[in-house]
C-alpha cells in the first residue's frame, strides 16, 4: 500500500573496546620497527632457505615438519617481491635492498600480535570476568621471549596463534551447544574453525598434534555428555556426533592433505634434497637427473653402457638419442640426406637413449676384467645400444642447421660413404690430462676425429619425420666450451653380454630404471611424509641448546643477534616475573584441584557444581595446554632450544589471572582481605611492566645498551648476555 508507513532498518553492534585496545597493543609490540636488525637473525638463516626454494619453485624436505608455515613465510616473501635471490649461509648477513625484510617478517609478527586478543577471548569463554581476560592478555602482551620469537622469520608465533585459535574456536562452539543453538549456523561456523584451525596448527609443526588430540579429548568428553542427554532424540544424537567426527576427524585430515599437495604443486622442480626420494618420485620433478646413481660403476670403460645427458638441457633433461627410422632421401628444401638412422636428443627416459663405448681396436662390447677406464683424449666408438649401429658423422649437411654436419648411426649401403666413426673424449672439467671418464660428473666433449667437428645440440626441433624431438648435429667451427657441446653420463652399467639378442634383453632388463612421470599425489605424499618422518639429521650439539628441565625456570637464553661493532643485541629472554607467576599458579591449581577433588569424594562441596566444572575445564585448557606442549620433549632426543617451550608457555600464563580470580571469588571471604589482594595484584602487573620495560632493549635490538647497563640484566650467571668492552 503507498500510504503505509516504512518499517525502519537498525542496525545493531556490540564492540568491546577492551579487546580493541589488547588488539591495537598487540599490534604496537610486534610490529614495531620489524625491519631492525636488517640482517639474518638467529634461525632465520634456516627458514630463509626454504623461502628461496619456494620462490624458485625447488623441491626440498625440511624433516622439523609439515609445509603449511613454510608456505606461510613464502606467501610473506611472494607478497614482498622476494626472488629468493639471497644466500642463507650466516647468522648477521646484511639483507640488500633487494630483500623484503618488512614482509617476511610480517606475518610471524602479525600472528604474534593476534595471539593477544585471542588469549583475552579464551578466558573470556572459560566464563572468567574482563578484567581477568585483560590481566591475561597483558602478561602475554608483555612476555619479552613471545615478543622476540614473533618479531623475526620464524614460526613459533604461527604455532601459537593457530593452537589458540583452535582453543578458543571450541569454547565458542561449546558454549553455543551449551545455550541449545544447535546446528545454528554460528555453532557450524565454531566448529568448522576449531577443525580448520587444529589442521593449521599441525600443519605448522607436529608439534601441534598434541593440542589437536587435547582437544579431541575435550570433545570426546562433551560428546559423551551429549550422548547421556535424556532431552535429545537418538536421531539427534547421531547428529551430532557425527557432525563433530566429520568436522573434528575428517576435515583436519583432508586439509593436510591439501596442504602437501599445494606444497608438491609448488615444488615441482629439482632441489637438493630430492636425491633421497625414489626415482620414480625424482623424475616427477621437473630438471631432475631423476635417477638413483648410487651402486652405478664411477669410472666410464670400453664396454660400458651408457646414457648421454646434454649439458644445456636444464631444466628439462634430454639423452642422446637413436631410433629405426632413417632420415628422408630429400628434405622439403631439396636437399639430399644420407639417408642414414636418425641420430636426436630425446626429452624421455628410453631404452633408445642407452649406447655402448666401445674401443676401436677391439671387437668386444663388454667390460674386460679388470675394466679399461676411458681417459681424456682417448678414441672411443659408440655403439647404439638397440640397433647395434655406430654413431657417426661425415660431410653431409644436417636437416635444420644446414651449416653443420649431419650425425647418424652408419648404415653401410656399399656406396662410396665409409664409415666416420672414430671420436676423442675430451673431459671439460678435467683436472688432469689422463682424468678419468666419470660418470655423472665428468662433463665430456665428443670431437669427431676425420673432421673435427664437435657433436652438439642445436637446439632446433626436427619435423614429423624426426618425431618433433631435437637435433643432433657436428660443428666444425665449434671452438671454446659451450654447453650445448658437453654431454655427462647420467645412467650406466658395466655391459655382460656378447650377443645382440641377449644384449637388447639386457637394455630391457630391470637394471634399467623404469619410472613413471605420472606418479599419483597420494604415492608422492605418502613417500615424502614417510621421508619427513623417518629421515634423521645429525645431530650435533649447539651452544644455546637446552634441556626441558632448563626451560622452566629459564635458566637459559639465547643471543639471536649481535651487533657487529655496538653492543646491540637481540636475545631470546623471558619476562622472569611472568614465567615465576605461571609456575606458581600451576602449582596452586594444582594443590586446589587436588583439594577439591579429595573434599568433594567425601560429599564435601566448597565451590558451586558451575564453579567446578569451569575449574576443570581450565585445567583441561591451561594446564594440559602446557602439559602436552612441554612434557614430549623428554623423549625426543634431538638439539632442543629455549623457544621449543613457547607454546607451553603460552598456556602456562593463562593461568595466573584465572587462579587470582578463583582465589579472589571462592577463598578470601573479608571485603578487608579482598582489598588487599587487590592492591597485590595490582603492584604484581607494574612489576610485569617494568621487567618487559627493562629487558627491552634485549627483545627489540634497541636502544644499545652500555657495558655496565648489559650487566644489570644478567641476573642469572647462566643467561649468555654479550658484552662488547671498548
Amino acid at each position: 500500500m503507498l500510504g503505509a508507513p516504512k518499517l525502519p532498518i537498525t542496525v545493531k553492534a556490540e564492540i568491546d573496546l577492551v579487546l580493541v585496545a589488547v588488539t591495537a597493543m598487540g599490534l604496537a609490540t610486534r610490529l614495531w620497527g620489524i625491519t631492525y636488525p636488517a640482517a639474518v637473525v638467529f634461525d632465520e638463516v634456516y627458514y630463509g632457505q626454504f623461502t628461496s626454494l619456494y620462490m624458485k619453485n625447488i623441491f626440498f624436505i625440511d624433516d622439523s615438519g609439515p609445509p603449511l608455515g613454510h608456505m606461510i613465510l613464502a606467501f610473506g616473501a611472494f607478497l614482498g617481491g622476494f626472488d629468493g635471490n639471497f644466500v642463507w649461509n650466516r647468522i648477521g648477513a646484511e639483507y640488500p635492498c633487494s630483500v623484503p625484510v618488512w614482509s617476511l617478517r610480517f606475518l610471524p609478527a602479525l600472528a604474534g600480535a593476534l595471539s593477544v586478543p585471542l588469549a583475552y577471548q579464551i578466558v573470556v569463554e572459560l566464563g572468567y570476568s574482563h578484567l581477568t581476560a585483560l590481566g591475561a592478555a597483558l602478561l602475554v602482551l608483555c612476555e619479552n621471549s613471545l615478543v622476540a620469537q614473533s618479531r623475526f622469520m620464524l614460526l613459533e608465533s604461527v604455532l601459537i596463534f593457530f593452537l589458540l585459535l583452535a582453543v578458543l574456536s571450541y569454547l565458542k562452539f561449546h558454549n553455543h551447544h551449551k545455550q541449545s543453538a544447535h546446528f545454528s549456523p554460528s555453532w557450524w561456523f565454531w566448529l568448522l574453525l576449531t577443525g580448520v584451525a587444529c589442521a593449521c596448527a599441525l600443519g605448522v609443526k607436529y608439534m601441534g598434534l598434541f593440542t589437536y588430540f587435547l582437544l579431541l579429548c575435550v570433545a570426546g568428553a562433551h560428546a559423551w555428555q551429549v550422548i547421556g542427554d535424556p532431552k535429545l532424540s537418538n536421531t539427534a544424537v547421531l547428529y551430532h556426533v557425527v557432525a563433530r567426527g566429520a568436522v573434528l576427524v575428517a576435515l583436519p585430515v583432508v586439509l593436510y592433505l591439501g596442504f602437501f599437495c599445494l606444497h608438491l604443486k609448488l615444488l615441482y622442480r629439482t632441489g637438493p634434497h630430492d636425491q633421497v626420494m625414489t626415482s620414480a618420485f625424482q623424475a616427477s620433478l621437473e630438471g631432475g637427473l631423476a635417477r638413483v646413481t648410487q651402486g652405478q660403476p664411477l669410472e666410464v670403460s670400453y664396454g660400458s653402457q651408457i646414457t648421454l645427458r646434454n649439458v644445456l638441457s636444464q631444466p628439462v633433461p634430454c639423452w642422446l638419442h637413436s631410433h629405426k627410422g632413417n632420415y628422408p632421401i630429400r628434405y622439403g628444401d631439396g636437399r639430399g640426406s644420407s639417408h642414414q638412422q636418425q641420430v636426436t636428443c630425446y626429452p624421455f627416459k628410453d631404452v633408445n637413449n642407452w649406447w655402448i663405448v666401445k674401443d676401436p681396436g677391439r671387437r668386444e662390447l663388454v667390460v674386460s676384467n679388470p675394466p679399461r677406464p676411458v681417459r681424456h683424449g682417448d678414441t672411443v666408438q659408440l655403439v647404439h645400444g638397440m640397433t647395434a649401429r655406430y654413431l657417426n658423422t661425415h660431410d653431409v649437411a644436417a636437416p635444420m642447421s644446414p651449416h653443420t654436419q649431419e650425425v647418424s648411426c652408419y648404415i653401410d649401403y656399399n656406396i662410396s660413404m665409409p664409415a666416420q666413426d672414430l671420436w676423442r673424449v675430451e673431459v671439460v672439467n678435467r683436472e688432469s690430462e689422463r682424468e678419468v671418464w666419470k660418470t655423472i660428473l665428468s662433463e665430456v666433449r665428443l670431437v669427431h676425429v676425420n673432421t673435427t667437428a664437435v657433436l652438439k645440440l642445436s637446439g632446433a626441433s626436427l619435423p614429423d619425420w624426426g618425431f618433433r624431438q631435437l637435433e643432433v648435429v657436428a660443428d666444425k667451427m665449434a671452438r671454446g666450451y659451450h654447453q650445448s657441446m658437453a654431454w655427462n653420463v647420467e645412467e650406466h652399467r658395466y655391459g655382460k653380454s656378447h650377443d645382440q639378442k641377449e644384449r637388447e634383453v639386457e637394455l630391457h632388463s630391470p637394471s634399467q630404471i623404469h619410472v613413471s612421470r605420472n606418479l599419483s599425489f597420494m604415492a608422492k605424499f605418502a613417500e615424502l611424509q614417510w621421508k619427513m618422518l623417518t629421515l634423521k639429521n645429525e645431530e650435533s650439539e649447539h651452544k644455546y641448546s637446552s634441556s626441558p628441565l632448563e626451560w622452566i625456570t629459564m635458566d637459559t637464553s639465547i643471543a639471536y643477534w649481535l651487533h657487529p661493532t655496538s653492543n646491540a643485541q637481540v636475545h631470546l629472554i623471558g619476562n622472569i616475573i611472568i614465567w615465576s607467576s605461571a609456575n606458581v599458579s600451576l602449582c596452586v591449581y594444582a594443590a586446589l584441584f587436588l583439594w577439591y577433588l579429595l573434599r568433594r569424594r567425601r560429599r564435601m562441596k566448597d565451590i558451586p557444581e558451575d564453579s567446578w566444572s569451569q575449574w576443570v575445564l581450565v585445567g583441561a585448557v591451561c594446564v594440559g595446554g602446557w602439559a602436552v606442549n612441554y612434557l614430549p620433549f623428554f623423549m625426543m632426543e634431538k638439539t632442543l632450544f629455549l623457544y621449543h617451550y613457547l607454546p607451553a608457555l603460552t598456556f602456562e600464563i593463562l593461568l595466573p589471572p584465572v587462579v587470582l580470580q578463583h582465589v579472589h571469588d571462592h577463598i578470601l571471604r573479608f571485603p578487608g582481605h579482598r582489598h588487599a589482594f587487590s592492591a597485590l595484584v595490582l603492584a604484581w602487573l607494574s612489576s610485569v611492566y617494568l621487567v618487559y620495560r627493562s629487558f627491552s632493549p634485549l627483545t627489540y635490538g634497541q636502544p644499545t645498551l652500555s657495558a655496565a647497563e648489559l650487566g644489570s640484566l644478567r641476573w642469572k650467571d647462566t643467561w649468555d648476555i654479550l658484552v662488547r668492552k671498548r
